[in-house]
């Protein structure tokens, strides 16, 4: 396998030139005026979309509606006939869930890591797992679609492991991303496992900007370039094929293509760092969806948006809009809170937030989202 290292190129050059405009970049998005518990929804909200991204990425035609309630409901939806699309999509939830608990700034990326995010994506799934769910692959294996042939399985532990090094190796902070540029392409390209290889190249990939100190910063916390593949799937799978010759040119497009996918991303996120934005032109918004639709009743309609208003509330602060008696006012939230709209911001306290996903109000947030041109093409289509 040809060593893994940093592609030459001119400072001239069109990667050179998201290079800075990236670390610009992440330089304004820390500076934002959005509460940090809005951006802690935000970011369940977009990992969300990215868990459905992914899978429908490998071909899961799954409704957007019909996921959210499966994510929402842990995934028992007895008797649907789309049981293992959701199942798929909520154990993608799971492995990001389990990257945000383990993985802090500075975590290294290990192969036990990468084997434990392939068994939580693929175990117990039929059309898209695998016969051995965290162990890499002991058999060839082809890749549809694609003239690559990916290395023998006698050189997957050596070629993982000079993956890892690169991965872990200390680097100019400015680099960072065209370092994980670099490594998800060699991950696809090495084929580890039997089945599943996107999905969790996709993790890992993730799971390399929380290492990075990426998700440390608010703005950065809904950044994953899954969104960069689904706006363009075949696009992406072109850039890909292009880059497994693995020749310096070709490797200098890929990183090219993913970190203009990726700047071009976060200057649409960097809007959510405005906290004005974020009330009036994507939660007040989306809640008339909700009750435009029936969905809500105009005084549950008033109620979420003092809570989007305030960010946290007590059951006195929604009195304007659940006039009456303290225990009127709380058979009122109850429903709120039954519906997955309204949650405790922390167990026990009878202070509450808003929830964005998974929840009642989700499909809403995200068509809104679509109106303003966050939603990658992928996303847009069989909403449910």
């Amino acid at each position: 396998m040809r060593p893994i290292e940093f592609p030459e190129f001119t400072f001239s050059s069109p990667l050179a030139k998201v290079i800075v405009d990236l670390e610009r970049l992440r330089g304004d998005l820390g500076s934002g005026t959005t509460n940090p518990t809005v951006f802690i929804q935000l970011n369940a909200l977009f990992q969300l979309m990215t868990s459905i991204m992914s899978a429908r990425i490998e071909g899961n035609r799954t409704s957007i509606v019909d996921a959210i309630q499966g994510v929402a409901l842990q995934g028992h939806r007895h008797g649907s006939s789309d049981a293992e699309g959701v199942k798929e999509i909520v154990q993608l939830q799971d492995a990001a869930s389990f990257i945000d608990r383990v993985v802090e700034p500075g975590t290294p990326i290990t192969h036990g890591l990468v084997r434990e995010l392939h068994k939580i994506a693929v175990a117990g799934l039929d059309r898209e797992g695998d016969k051995t769910p965290g162990s890499y692959r002991t058999s060839g294996v082809t890749i549809g679609g694609s003239q690559h042939v990916p290395p023998s399985h006698i050189a997957i532990q050596g070629d993982m492991s000079e993956l890892l090094d690169f991965v872990n190796g200390p680097v100019d902070q400015s680099y960072d991303l065209l370092k994980t540029a670099i490594a998800h392409h060699r991950f696809v390209w090495i084929h580890p496992f039997g089945n599943g290889n996107g999905r969790v190249c996709r993790l890992f990939t993730y799971a390399m900007l929380v290492s990075l100190g990426f998700t440390a910063a608010a703005g950065y916390r809904t950044l994953n370039p899954t969104a960069v593949f689904g706006a363009d799937r075949s696009s992406y799978y072109q850039h890909l094929e292009d880059a497994d010759s693995l020749e310096p040119g070709a490797i200098v497009r890929w990183c090219t293509y993913l970190l203009e996918g990726m700047r071009n991303d976060l200057e649409r996120l960097k809007r959510l760092s405005d906290n004005d934005f974020v009330v009036e032109s994507l939660l007040r918004p989306a809640i008339r969806r909700a009750m435009d639709s029936g969905h809500l009743s105009v005084r549950e309609a008033k109620a979420l948006v003092i809570v989007a208003e305030k960010t946290e509330v007590k059951a006195a602060d929604l009195e304007p809009a659940f006039p009456g008696s303290a225990a009127v006012r709380s058979q009122q939230i109850r429903r709120l809170l039954d519906r997955h709209m309204l949650s405790p911001v922390a167990e026990g306290k009878r202070t509450y937030q808003l929830v964005m996903a998974p929840g009642d109000l989700t499909p809403f947030i995200i068509r809104q989202l679509d109106q303003l041109g966050f939603l990658p093409t992928i996303l847009r289509e069989n909403f449910g």
